[in-house]
C-alpha cells in the first residue's frame, strides 16, 4: 500500500464545469474533517468527497445524484492502492447537465489524475518497542539498529543502568533485527515485541 508524500491539486473543465481535486495523506477522521473544513469551497455546487485509512472509508455526493461522485472517488483511491488518503473534488456547474454516468467519469477521473500526478510513498508496517540498553552496549546497539533499513528510535531515555530506548521496526525484519541484537550483545538485550492486540 502506498499515501501521498504531500498534498496535491488538479483541475479540469468537463463540458463547461469545472472540476478541482485536492488530495492528502490523513492519519485519522479529525484530519479528514479537518481537511474538508479547510478546502471546501462555500462557493462551489458541490465539495463531493472520499477518504481511506485501513479498512476505514466514507464518502460523500454533497447533493450529486447517488453514487456520482463520492464512490468514484473512492473507487479512483482503491484503484491506485493507496491508503491513509483523502480527496474532495468540488464542481462550479457549467451549464450543461452531465447525466449520471458522465458525473461518474468527472468526479472519478479528476480525483485519479490528481492522484496519478501526486508523489507517493510506500507505507511499512511497523512494530513499537522499547529495548533497555547498558552504558557497555548502548554504542553498538545504536550502529546496528542505524544500520538496520527502516529501524528508527523513537525515544532514548537515560537510567542508572543505561537507556531506555524506544524503537519503531518494519515488520518484516522483527525477527531478523531482534537476533542480531541478541548476537552482538551475547544476551544481554533482547528485543521482545508484544504481539498485537486484536
Amino acid at each position: 500500500m502506498f499515501s501521498l508524500e504531500r498534498i496535491e491539486t488538479l483541475e479540469q473543465i468537463v463540458k463547461k464545469s469545472r472540476f478541482r481535486a485536492v488530495a492528502r495523506p490523513i492519519a485519522s477522521e479529525q484530519d479528514a474533517r479537518d481537511f474538508l473544513a479547510a478546502h471546501a469551497d462555500a462557493g462551489a455546487n458541490h465539495n463531493c468527497w472520499a477518504w481511506r485509512i485501513g479498512q476505514s472509508y466514507r464518502f460523500n455526493d454533497d447533493g450529486e445524484p447517488s453514487g456520482t461522485a463520492g464512490k468514484p472517488i473512492l473507487q479512483a483511491i482503491d484503484g491506485q492502492s493507496l491508503d491513509q488518503v483523502m480527496v474532495i473534488v468540488t464542481r462550479w456547474f457549467g451549464g450543461v447537465l452531465l447525466g449520471t454516468g458522465g458525473l461518474i467519469r468527472a468526479y472519478g477521473g479528476t480525483a485519479a489524475a490528481c492522484l496519478k500526478a501526486a508523489s507517493v510513498v510506500e507505507l511499512v508496517a511497523t512494530v513499537e518497542t522499547t529495548v533497555q540498553v547498558s552504558f557497555s552496549d548502548l554504542a553498538l546497539v545504536k550502529a546496528r539498529f542505524a544500520a538496520a533499513a527502516g529501524v528508527r528510535i523513537a525515544n532514548e531515555e537515560f537510567v542508572d543502568s543505561g537507556a531506555c530506548l524506544t524503537l519503531s521496526i518494519p515488520q518484516a525484519i522483527v525477527e531478523e533485527v531482534s537476533q542480531t541484537i541478541a548476537d552482538v550483545t551475547s544476551g544481554r538485550v533482547v528485543v521482545s515485541v508484544q504481539p498485537a492486540l486484536p
